[in-house]
């Protein structure tokens, strides 16, 4: 079964939008694993606009399953990934003025910093995973780094889908293929939702985890953060 981490952003961006503590995102760190969750991500940003940096830390105890920080790896947020020894640390390139996470590494290109930043996150515990585009060179490069994972950036996917394209998921298929064959291990975000969460899960050999967020949350709106996850759990299996 591939594996459910709830990205709690969106719940950080309704938080700080008050100015107070509600909602509280460490409770509802607690509730998406009582629901089922068998992750919790978070993507803390430079200018702390949803995840601060403090909820990093008030995290950690709380997170029982797997604790996954994604965010690009300046040296502030080197150094608290290092602090707080999650399960795994997502590096994703994205500029500081990003609204959201909109492309993957180019990992020939940056290969000898992202060997440097994993070979700093490996030697402390921690499993690390790089966020890259479906394409076969960026998946070598990847395997080229010491990486113990990639995300596929799937935004692509999610849109091409949605217009009744289904060969949108090849690349990932193949690049899935690639990565199994090297020893990468395999997880998916972005744009990623109930509507097409199974054809994906059905056609990426070996998906360990998948990372949802603004969907996840959005359709609870209607449906409730119980029922929305158990929904998930089941087209994962």
């Amino acid at each position: 079964m591939t594996k459910l981490s709830v990205n709690i952003n969106k719940i950080a961006t309704l938080r700080n939008s008050r100015g107070g503590d509600v909602p509280n995102v460490v409770q509802f760190a607690r509730d998406v694993q009582k629901f089922g969750a068998q992750g919790v991500t978070i993507h803390p940003r430079p200018d702390e606009r949803h995840i601060r940096y403090q909820d990093v830390y008030d995290l950690k105890p709380e997170v029982y399953t797997e604790y996954n920080i994604e965010g690009n790896p300046i040296r502030q947020f080197v150094d608290m990934v290092l602090d707080v020894k999650p399960t795994q640390v997502t590096l994703v390139p994205d500029a500081e003025d990003a609204i959201t996470s909109n492309a993957g590494w180019d990992t020939i290109k940056h290969k000898d910093f992202l060997v440097d930043v994993i070979k700093e996150f490996k030697q402390n515990g921690i499993r690390t995973s790089i966020f890259v585009d479906p394409e076969l060179k960026q998946i070598e490069g990847a395997k080229a780094t010491g990486a113990d994972r990639i995300e596929l950036y799937t935004e692509a996917f999610a849109h091409h889908y949605g217009l009744g394209n289904e060969m949108a998921i090849k690349p990932y298929t193949d690049c899935a293929v690639l990565a199994n064959v090297l020893g990468l291990g395999i997880n998916a975000g972005h744009d990623l939702s109930l509507d097409n969460i199974k054809f994906f899960k059905q056609h990426i050999p070996d998906l360990l985890e998948v990372s949802i967020g603004h969907a996840l949350i959005s359709e609870s709106l209607y449906l409730g953060i119980e029922n929305v996850i158990n929904m998930y759990l089941r087209q994962l299996k």
